[in-house]
């Protein structure tokens, strides 16, 4: 058995197996539809159901039963029950293609004792073009490609990189550790739909666990000395303020930036620590219990973005302005 699964937007069709996710289909059938994660986080494959049912394996951590009930789905875990007509219309700007380059190391230096600095030269690259807030992908020796959020903004032929270091990993622990400046590297670039919508004016909310903070610099830095920022609030959750590496820059970033608040939040403080404690996302909801007119952002682990989506939703926070991009460290 196979269901038939018709896009409204580009009227394209194709099928899905019994068991098959709708992105699989789609990809198998050479069919182009937004995805990052694969694994029901980031919420990039959101669609909206506009004929027909899907179910589950397990309920994904990117939907919450409102968007659920509202008629959304997650295409790379939503499994067609019917045949279906989906839309995947979704607000955005147009994004560079992606293409393949060979980058060169200009600068590896630690930022903390597990988050190293990585600068990369891409210099047959006649312009960098990506969005603030969008990622690449490293190829290495053991054919499993590595993402990294880009944490700088498009500028001489640069790109700068938040890199934690993994136990055990082959890249991030293993390859990291002997390269050497002007070393080359494959990567490809720009990718993700998690990126700064500049037509959206609304205040705006950061919300960052761990180097989840890569992507929110890249998207602030964008905005600093722009007479026309919104207010911005960034909230920073680590476990020790040994942790907290871009600290002492990020508390700078308020002369460049209008209207900013700056709160780390710190789930394993020692008695030293002055500031805020707890879960970052339980932060931003006592600081802010009307989140009806804010765009959010948010990027770090699943699980508190599963967490911070529910709870901003129960606070009147607009489905459509809630931006995700959910990192994991399984293969690095």
């Amino acid at each position: 058995m196979s269901y038939r699964i018709h896009l409204l937007e580009s009227q394209q069709s194709f099928e899905a197996a019994a068991g098959e996710t709708v992105l699989d289909g789609a990809l198998r059938a050479n069919v182009q539809m937004a995805h990052d994660c694969r694994f029901g986080g980031c919420a990039t494959c959101r669609v909206r159901l506009v004929e027909g049912a899907v179910a589950y394996d397990e309920c994904p951590m990117g939907l919450t039963p409102e968007e659920e009930a509202e008629g959304f789905a997650l295409a790379c875990q939503a499994r067609p029950t019917s045949d279906l007509v989906i839309s995947t219309a979704r607000p955005g700007e147009p994004c560079a293609e992606p293409a393949r380059h060979t980058a060169v190391i200009r600068n590896i230096a630690p930022l903390s004792a597990d988050v190293v600095h990585l600068t990369l030269e891409l210099p047959q690259a006649e312009t960098l073009d990506y969005r603030p807030g969008q990622y690449l992908k490293i190829f290495t020796g053991d054919g499993i490609a590595r993402s990294f959020s880009m944490a700088s903004v498009p500028r001489d032929r640069t790109v700068d990189l938040h890199v934690r270091r993994i136990p055990g990993g082959y890249f991030t622990e293993r390859l990291l550790a002997s390269l050497r400046s002007d070393d080359r590297l494959d990567v490809e670039l720009p990718l993700g739909g998690f990126y700064f919508r500049k037509d959206d004016y609304r205040p705006l909310v950061m919300v960052a666990t761990g180097t989840g903070l890569a992507p929110i610099k890249s998207i602030l830095e964008s905005l600093m000395d722009d007479p026309d920022c919104p207010p911005v609030s960034l909230y920073w959750g680590m476990r020790t303020a040994a942790d907290l590496y871009m600290h002492e820059q990020i508390q700078a970033w308020g002369a460049r930036l209008y209207d900013f608040q700056y709160v780390p939040v710190l789930s394993r403080a020692d008695d030293a620590w002055n500031g805020r404690r707890g879960h970052v996302q339980h932060a931003v909801a006592a600081d802010l219990p009307d989140l009806s007119e804010h765009a959010i952002y948010l990027c770090g682990s699943p699980d508190m973005i599963r967490d911070a989506r529910e709870t901003f939703l129960a606070l009147g926070a607009s489905g459509a302005h809630i931006y995700a991009d959910s990192f994991t460290f399984q293969r690095s």
